[in-house]
């Protein structure tokens, strides 16, 4: 009697072990077919300087044109090209701007699919404040939560290995990519050490996103133009901004006054120059005149 006990105890055992392994394959099967994920991380400002200055020898924005679209699909490209058997969540693109307000340009490539803009502050000098607190967030909550298996982090900055550490804590890699330095290293050491990989872009690679904004000179001997005059065709200028851009964007760029974005602040001089015939470069009160006249008349429209 106790013999069939046992005997009928350990066929239970047995076919609660042979149930067990079974739904563990079926487990591992359907973890085997689902596809690994990874995002890709771009922190625009080490974007903008690096790719600025190897490409047209400058870190500063309003001297060149960065094709975002066009260097974002090259990201992604070769991100699936690496990660064959993955499949993208999404880029993640940082920023700066004045109180945290889309200019045009961002609004663009936040209006791109499969993007993420994320923006810091920027500070009366133009640097980018908060940008490496956001790339940690969402770095560690991707990876918690595993939203992804890989992170490819486009960015230099020694701040970044506390969000590496973060990521690489939930059990996700991280990829650092970065852009060939016009001299010396323009990423951080101890953010190379803490990596699973390194790659990095050369020119050839970023050549064709980079664009020199051309310069026009003119003629030493052409008069200098009055700060009334200078006022006045800032007024003229704002009033085509206004009729090609709207009220929507004027809406965007009061909140920023007295500063105005970098793109919109190197057109404006461009076409003032072309208008006076006279370069503005080294007249800093003139360019200060410009401005007011441009942002009195979008003032006065409001």
């Amino acid at each position: 009697m106790n013999d069939m006990s046992a005997d009928g105890q350990l066929s239970r055992i047995s076919a609660r072990l042979e149930r067990t392994n079974e739904l563990l394959q079926r487990m591992l099967a359907e973890v085997a077919k689902t596809p690994s994920t990874h995002a890709i991380f771009v922190d625009a400002g080490y974007v903008y300087a690096s790719a600025g200055l190897l490409v047209a020898g400058t870190e500063d924005r309003r001297s060149f044109d960065l094709d975002a679209e066009g260097l974002i699909e090259a990201f992604i490209d070769k991100a699936r090209t690496i990660f064959a058997d993955s499949r993208l969540l999404r880029v993640y693109w940082y920023d700066g701007a004045r109180r945290r307000i889309h200019t045009a340009e961002q609004q663009s490539i936040a209006e791109l699919p499969d993007v993420k803009v994320r923006l810091g502050n920027l500070n009366a000098n133009n640097q980018q404040k908060g940008v490496d607190s956001l790339i940690r967030t969402d770095l560690e909550s991707l990876a918690r939560h595993r939203a992804i298996s890989d992170a490819a982090l486009v960015g230099g900055d020694e701040d970044l290995v506390s969000a590496v550490e973060a990521a690489q804590g939930y059990g996700a890699r991280v990829h650092l990519w970065g852009i060939e330095a016009a001299e010396g290293r323009n990423q951080a050491e101890p953010l190379l050490w803490e990596v699973d990989s390194q790659r990095t872009f050369d020119l050839d690679f970023c050549r064709p996103y980079v664009t020199r904004r051309p310069v026009t000179t003119y003629e030493d001997d052409t008069p200098t133009p009055s700060r009334e005059d200078v006022r006045f065709v800032g007024a003229q200028i704002a009033a085509t901004w206004l009729a090609e851009r709207g009220r929507a964007a004027m809406a965007e760029l009061l909140p920023g006054h007295p500063y105005l974005p970098g793109p919109v602040d190197q057109d404006l001089l461009m076409e003032a120059e072309k208008r006076l015939q006279h370069s503005l470069r080294g007249y800093a009160h003139l360019r200060r005149s410009l401005r007011d006249g441009f942002w009195q008349h979008l003032q006065g429209q409001f």
